[in-house]
């Protein structure tokens, strides 16, 4: 049975199944309200499945499984997919020339960890909730003007508005450090000017904040040394995926699909 919403999908005449293309949608999250997105990411990443495993049955490939943590071990068709790209994937070798290269182009972008002092007062709202999270936002905006006008009061407007927990320290969360925080969080405590009032709410998954940060030390930038072991493990990993894409693609090249445009889902 085929989706009606969805044309039937084929790899070298054999069809695709609506109902695994389904169970696999659980793994592909999409935009609300785009449930077409997850299903074609589901079938995009079940058509290439197939594509690497009719290629792995015509090599002639059944390695034994391998044990990936304790108890559990790999499927067959995941060994037969492991073999057939260590066969077949030869990626480029990583060179100092390289890692250096990489490394002198932003040796910024290679710090040690921030440090944080940071204060705040939260107005919370979950998500998926617009009109708490609307109504959290009008407030926190009205607070935060009148903090503008007189930041004296700012440990007691914590006590009195906040929603966090530190309200009983004056809002304060103690020493944080780079990755302590979500992202969006952490940039508004980079940008913020130290020991005033930062001039716009900042919003997390969490609501909505008034921050004050009142210590920041950026972190040095680390020499290369220091920083090699991480360079090497990334330059591989984007060597081994460029090699894997380009052995895919000749497969993808010799196999006849039906029902899905594969570069046109992200």
């Amino acid at each position: 049975m085929t989706n009606p919403l969805f044309p039937e999908i084929t790899i070298n005449g054999t069809t695709l199944s609506a109902a695994d293309i389904a169970a696999e949608a659980q793994n592909h999250p999409a935009p609300a309200g785009k449930p077409g997105l997850a299903w074609r990411r589901a079938a995009r990443a079940l058509v290439i499945r197939q594509v690497l495993l009719d290629e792995a049955e015509r090599l002639g490939l059944t390695p034994p499984p391998e044990e990936l943590s304790p108890d559990k071990w790999e499927t067959p068709e995941e060994a037969q997919i492991r073999e057939l790209l260590a066969q077949n994937v030869q990626p480029a070798p990583v060179s100092e020339e390289a890692l250096h290269q990489i490394y002198q182009r932003n040796p910024g972008a290679y710090r040690a960890p921030s440090l944080y002092q940071p204060a705040h007062i939260l107005f919370a709202a979950a998500p998926e909730d617009k009109k708490v999270r609307a109504a959290a936002k009008l407030r926190g905006e009205a607070v935060l003007k009148d903090l503008r006008a007189t930041p004296g009061q700012f440990a007691t407007l914590v006590r009195k508005e906040s929603a966090c927990s530190s309200r009983d320290t004056d809002g304060q969360l103690g020493q944080l450090s780079s990755g302590d925080t979500v992202p969006e969080f952490e940039a508004a405590m980079d940008a913020a000017p130290v020991g005033a009032i930062y001039e716009t709410l900042v919003e997390t998954r969490y609501g909505y904040h008034i921050l004050r940060v009142d210590e920041r030390a950026t972190g040095e930038i680390l020499p290369f040394d220091a920083v090699r072991p991480r360079l090497s493990e990334a330059c591989e990993k984007a060597n081994w995926a460029r090699a894997a894409n380009a052995y895919l693609s000749g497969l993808l090249d010799r196999t006849e699909i039906t029902g899905i445009d594969l570069a046109a889902v992200a």
